[in-house]
């Protein structure tokens, strides 16, 4: 069988267009493969700009089956993260969006979405605001978070919002005498908070947070979850706005 550059050229631009499975390469005999990857290679090499159309086109199909396993996921666990009963919930509990937030006080990238999170909340006026203390970056993530998890237990909501804002702005270490300090600057009572933090009743919100976050595939901080949407990852705010208005028109 003789094999000529245009048919291997029409080879290779079917099989690079044809669904998987429609073209059998295996059919072919040893010459007849060598002949076609050098086809392709070369038909590749001339016209690199369908590797980048190629790529294009897989990542946003693998973003497309990401955005729907994490959809199915938040539907599979809507309880728990819009109404576990333990979270702060702030903005306008009423709201007609519904926006979650796993968080850590030593994120770097949450503390830089914590202002515009809040510019986003507040100028829109109909979200429901959600925050979860998710500590992964170690010891003094976890005494931050155990200290703000504490202030709400005994203080109330308002309490623990307060406490949220300054410890998202907390320069330095996070250290008992340094929560001490803080918990003096707002007004309360130091002891009773550092007392109750390694309870079992903190240690259980922060147990559920984490078991929740493994079940929803988050790994990382910041994450959201707006409407029944995952954003893994900091997003600024004319890009939130975005992600609202999508959500009120589906």
């Amino acid at each position: 069988m003789k094999i000529t550059r245009l048919s291997l050229c029409l080879m290779a631009g079917f099989a690079l267009s044809a669904p998987a499975g429609a073209f059998d390469v295996g059919a072919m005999t040893e010459q007849e493969r060598d002949a076609f990857g050098e086809a392709v290679r070369s038909y590749l090499m001339e016209n690199p700009q369908v590797l980048v159309e190629a790529i294009n086109v897989l990542e946003q199909r693998q973003m497309e089956q990401q955005a729907g396993n994490d959809s199915a996921l938040v539907e599979m666990h809507a309880q728990a993260l819009f109404d576990d009963g333990h979270s702060w919930v702030g903005g306008n509990p009423e709201g007609d969006v519904t926006l979650v937030e796993f968080m850590d006080y030593r994120c770097g990238f949450c503390r830089r979405a914590h202002p515009e999170v809040e510019a986003l909340v507040a100028g829109d006026g109909n979200i429901r605001y959600i925050l979860k203390e998710f500590p992964i970056l170690g010891e003094q993530s976890d005494l931050a978070a155990r200290f703000a998890v504490a202030v709400q237990q005994l203080e109330g909501a308002d309490a623990y919002k307060r406490t949220h804002d300054a410890l998202m702005e907390l320069r330095g270490d996070v250290t008992i005498p340094a929560l001490e300090r803080l918990a003096s600057d707002l007004g309360l009572e130091a002891q009773p908070i550092i007392s109750r933090m390694n309870t079992e009743d903190v240690t259980a919100v922060l147990r559920q947070n984490r078991q929740l976050a493994e079940q929803l595939a988050i790994s990382g901080t910041p994450t959201f979850i707006l409407g029944r949407q995952m954003l893994r990852g900091y997003l600024p705010l004319e890009g939130m706005q975005q992600l609202v208005a999508e959500v009120r028109a589906e």
